[in-house]
């Protein structure tokens, strides 16, 4: 008798549409309206009035240009939203001015001096608006005639081109027939060809033409037939940063060192030159300066060394908005035996805007998690929402927010879609906060190994660091 081999039914799932939802991914912009009030609950972020005020009143000078080289502190205990406030700012920036986030572990981790680090984030933070002017051929093709030689070697053609008002006939050599059969252009394609570069671009399918075939595929783009003259004069702009030009200047491989992530130390001398050649295209107006936002978590993880030179750097004329973060109070500055505010040397503190945030209120925390909820998906009952403010205002909000997605699994083990308040405390049993886990530890009364001896745990930190 055959044995029968029965496998678990396996799920098929379209990867491609799964998304990764991360802590601040609800978070859209700061919330605030025109005259830079902000809203109770706005664009993710909720409460912390004063902070976010602070935050757009900094956004609106960096936007005009004003503000560069300056740094901002934001002050307060964890899970107060310095990071969701300073995301906010990166959000209502825009695509064209670069926010750099790092945190200030990173610095140390790098294969590279921590100052080189400091620089390259610096440089990342700054974007150079580049303009050039660009000669364009652009109308409806009406014909391409394309001649073989008999070998096929050689190819010669003619491209006819119109707009509304004008028709010319171009001659074609062998690199423009094959970028048009490349692009698959035909008779009644509107196209664009950038003179300079020999690019070719289509812009869609004329109107005239649209009766011509009964099939069409669903991407087609009809456009008119442009106006005007067919060669045109176009200014096109780039924006990168300081660091991709130095990175293309300084490597044999030039902008392919950007995919590869070798960047490596840039030697001073270059960037100089840069920075010259940078200043000469802005005088003669080709390029335009973008001061952006360094965002730099955790900065009391630097040290005194970081610190001097952040000082330092702050006073350079290519210097970007530095935004820090610190849930530390009064400190010991890394590197050295001084207690200081934030673990901050004096003389940063004293060049630093510090914005402070507050613990959440109860229904802000309520607000929050029904944030989160809409999110992360999940579905919870008016009584379980209640209990999860409770815990947030008991242990921490954070861990709060860690519980909605581990009590949506407990509820679909038992078929429900609607998270109650059993799937919440079957989720607290199973994960513990930082409250319970040292009451634990209390309780397991030295059996876990390498358990510090009172009285030495100052010793201990000053001497690992």
């Amino acid at each position: 008798m055959a044995m029968q081999i029965s496998t678990g039914t396996s799920e098929l799932r379209d990867i491609t549409k799964m998304e990764r939802i991360g802590a601040h991914s609800h978070i859209r912009g700061l919330g605030l309206d025109d005259r830079l009030e902000p809203r109770e609950i706005s664009q993710g972020l909720v409460g912390q009035v004063k902070a976010r005020k602070a935050a757009g009143m900094i956004l609106k000078m960096v936007q005009e240009g004003r503000i560069a080289g300056r740094a901002m502190l934001f002050a307060g205990p964890p899970s107060t939203g310095k990071t969701a406030i300073a995301l906010g700012m990166a959000q209502s920036l825009g695509s064209d001015v670069p926010f750099t986030m790092i945190a200030a572990s990173e610095v140390f981790s790098l294969s590279m001096s921590k100052t080189e680090a400091l620089t390259q984030a610096f440089r990342r933070s700054i974007g150079v608006r580049i303009k050039e002017e660009t000669e364009l051929v652009e109308g409806e093709v009406v014909e391409i005639q394309i001649d073989r030689s008999l070998t096929g070697a050689t190819k010669t053609g003619k491209l006819t081109i119109k707009t509304t008002d004008m028709e010319t006939i171009y001659d074609l050599g062998t690199k423009m027939i094959d970028a048009l059969t490349k692009e698959k252009v035909l008779a009644g394609d509107v196209i664009a060809i950038d003179k300079t570069s020999g690019k070719i671009t289509k812009l869609g399918r004329s109107f005239a033409r649209s009766r011509d075939y009964d099939a069409m595929g669903a991407d087609t783009k009809f456009v008119q037939c442009p106006e005007g003259e067919i060669q045109k004069r176009k200014e096109v702009v780039h924006t990168v940063s300081l660091h991709e030009i130095d990175v293309i200047n300084s490597r044999t491989q030039g902008f392919l060192a950007l995919f590869a992530g070798d960047t490596g130390e840039i030697k001073p001398e270059l960037r100089s030159q840069i920075n010259t050649k940078v200043a000469e295209w802005r005088e003669e107006g080709k390029a335009e300066i973008i001061p952006g936002v360094l965002f730099i978590d955790e900065v009391h993880m630097l040290d005194i060394e970081c610190f001097s030179f952040l000082n330092r750097a702050l006073e350079n004329d290519l210097a970007p908005l530095v935004i820090m973060a610190s849930n530390r109070g009064m400190a010991r500055i890394r590197g050295t035996k001084f207690r200081s505010p934030h673990g901050l040397p004096m003389d940063l503190l004293d060049r630093v805007l510090i914005v402070s945030t507050k613990p959440y209120t109860e229904s802000d925390i309520r607000e929050i998690i029904q944030i989160r909820c809409q999110e992360e998906d999940v579905q919870l009952s008016p009584e379980a929402s209640t209990v999860l403010t409770t815990m947030a205002l008991q242990t921490t909000l954070r861990y709060a927010l860690n519980l909605i997605a581990c009590a949506q699994v407990v509820s679909r083990k038992r078929k429900s879609e609607l998270v109650d308040v059993e799937d919440l405390r079957r989720s607290y049993t199973y994960f513990m906060d930082e409250k319970r886990s040292v009451q634990w530890l209390k309780e397991q009364q030295g059996s876990l190994i390498f358990e510090e001896i009172e009285g030495t745990s100052d010793d201990v930190m000053d001497s690992s660091s």
